[in-house]
């Protein structure tokens, strides 16, 4: 049996505009926007991290240098800090082993696929990740963890997927689910893009973590434009299933889809509920707001 080659590289598309949140993002890039106290990258990074990801790729875009400064270590706070005797260990998180994060850019906005293209000299010949940002993934392990599980497992292409009412599958891409590999894991035999409820295949939607075997570059270099005049990733997917093995991974846990503003509260709610240092507080303050 063939070993499957390690994942060690996670590709992250961060080059949006984040209109839907102007101005505060006119700016700030909408990754650096916070849920409670950390920003929204350092959830994926972290997720990233924790399934053994090595090597982080930013494709970035105008304006956001500020997410890799985020990373980098801030010698006057630190000093100032250490002199003041406060702790240091907030920061952990944001110090990234030197040479571990990449930049790439992406210099016109033509889609999810095109920006994972822009990445292709540093992916190489490897197999990678790729992590949406806006989609915040809760759960222990986290979604990637699960998701390097079950490539261990099985190899080739993987796409974290959830369950959705079945009212909601025509906001979403949705797979065609074949055999079931087991309670998480489903083969793919297809993807749609936002189908019509009466159409859609299933009520499993696509989830924003993906791992990906090297060919969708080359099947991306020639990718026609798909939907919104755009390159995408879901197109150049889908004409890999049947060439190397792809399933789906339901992931156990809770997604928050942070590209909304609705979304984004939400998470900042749900996840300020579940800290140790203000839940009983957010819980007593949303009590009050709500009887108000």
């Amino acid at each position: 049996m063939t070993q499957n080659k390690p994942i060690k590289k996670a590709v992250f598309p961060v080059a949006g505009l984040g209109t839907r949140f102007l101005p505060a993002t006119k700016a700030i890039p909408k990754e650096l926007l916070p849920i409670v106290d950390r920003p929204l990258i350092q959830y994926a990074v972290d997720e990233a991290r924790e399934a053994g990801i090595e090597q982080i790729i930013f494709v970035t875009g105008r304006g956001k240098t500020a997410i890799v400064e985020h990373f980098d270590m801030a010698f006057e706070l630190e000093t100032t800090m250490s002199e003041r005797g406060k702790d240091l260990s907030v920061l952990d998180a944001t110090r990234a082993i030197p040479g571990d994060i990449i930049t790439v850019r992406q210099q016109v906005p033509m889609g999810l696929g095109h920006a994972i293209w822009c990445a292709r000299a540093i992916v190489g010949d490897d197999p990678f990740a790729i992590l949406l940002p806006d989609e915040l993934m809760v759960g222990e392990p986290g979604c990637m963890k699960q998701m390097v599980e079950a490539y261990n497992e099985v190899g080739g292409n993987l796409i974290s997927v959830l369950e959705v009412p079945e009212e909601e599958v025509s906001s979403y891409g949705v797979i065609a689910p074949g055999a079931q590999v087991s309670d998480t894991l489903t083969e793919v035999t297809g993807l749609v893009e936002k189908p019509p409820r009466a159409e859609a295949p299933s009520n499993k939607i696509i989830s924003g973590r993906y791992i990906l075997q090297p060919e969708v570059m080359r099947t991306l270099e020639n990718q026609e434009k798909g939907a919104g005049g755009e390159i995408q990733l879901t197109d150049a997917m889908a004409k890999m299933i049947g060439s190397q093995p792809f399933h789906a991974v339901t992931f156990a846990g809770r997604r928050f889809d942070c590209g909304s503003k609705v979304g984004f509260v939400e998470a900042t709610l749900a996840l300020a509920l579940e800290r140790e240092d203000m839940g009983a507080e957010v819980r007593a303050m949303a009590k009050r707001l709500l009887q108000d």
